[in-house]
């Protein structure tokens, strides 16, 4: 987390110091519109939230399982709605993003010898369909700032949720649904024509996404749950 608001801050800091030296207001017609539109390209880094099972040493031989969020990346169309005031608005972004988890289980050998370390990437192709209320502060020059809250629906197209098991190479199974809370924030500037943004939004998943099928991979674990940092730049005229 602390890497990410870093890494938004660094990016914001200069513009915003610079959009304090506008004095004309740029797009004047932006907030009168009820509809707006746009699109998205983003960043994001994937993980699950992990709860192990009970005993899972004594159970399994299980010492340690890890979990390590992997880079992926996003791309939405926008569509704004204003809600009676500019400084409330409806936002839905229809999104394809492709995301990558880490899971690192280390096994004790039970011949003496050294931990079996046992590496499983869980990868998804999702169509994700976000509804977030945003809340915009009066424009300053031709800046911006809003935070975000809502939910998504998430439609993982590479699950294999009904997929038949290799149980010689076993894999992590997770649904095919999901639904995600959400929380983010973001900056805007307005340019003579369009309105460009940088947003840093946080997924948490409400539900348990793990498929239980008694694999050596599958029983030490009791529950995943989605977690999705994003970085996004967004377009919107």
């Amino acid at each position: 987390m602390k890497k990410h608001l870093s890494f938004l801050l660094l990016i914001l800091l200069p513009i915003m110091a610079s959009s304090q030296r506008f004095r004309q207001e740029r797009y004047k017609n932006f907030d009168k519109r009820l509809f707006h539109f746009g699109f998205m390209l983003g960043y994001n880094k994937a993980d699950f939230t992990v709860y192990q099972e009970v005993d899972a040493y004594a159970k399994y031989g299980l010492k340690t399982l890890s979990n390590e969020g992997q880079p992926g990346g996003q791309l939405g169309i926008l569509t704004t709605m204003r809600l009676g005031t500019p400084v409330l608005r409806l936002r839905f972004i229809p999104t394809l993003s492709f995301q990558e988890r880490l899971l690192t289980y280390s096994f004790i050998d039970p011949n003496g010898g050294k931990d079996k370390i046992n590496e499983e990437r869980v990868n998804s192709t999702n169509l994700d369909f976000p509804l977030m209320l945003q809340f915009r502060t009066k424009r300053y020059n031709n800046f911006t700032a809003y935070t975000l809250l809502g939910a998504q629906y998430s439609l993982d197209l590479q699950s294999q949720e009904k997929a038949s098991q290799n149980y010689i190479d076993p894999y992590v199974k997770i649904k095919r649904n999901d639904f995600q809370g959400q929380i983010g924030g973001g900056v805007e500037f307005f340019a003579p024509y369009f309105k460009f943004g940088l947003e840093l939004k946080y997924s948490q998943g409400i539900s348990n996404s793990f498929i239980q099928d008694n694999t050596f991979v599958a029983k030490p674990i009791n529950s995943l749950f989605n977690k999705v940092w994003s970085v996004s730049i967004i377009f919107e005229g």
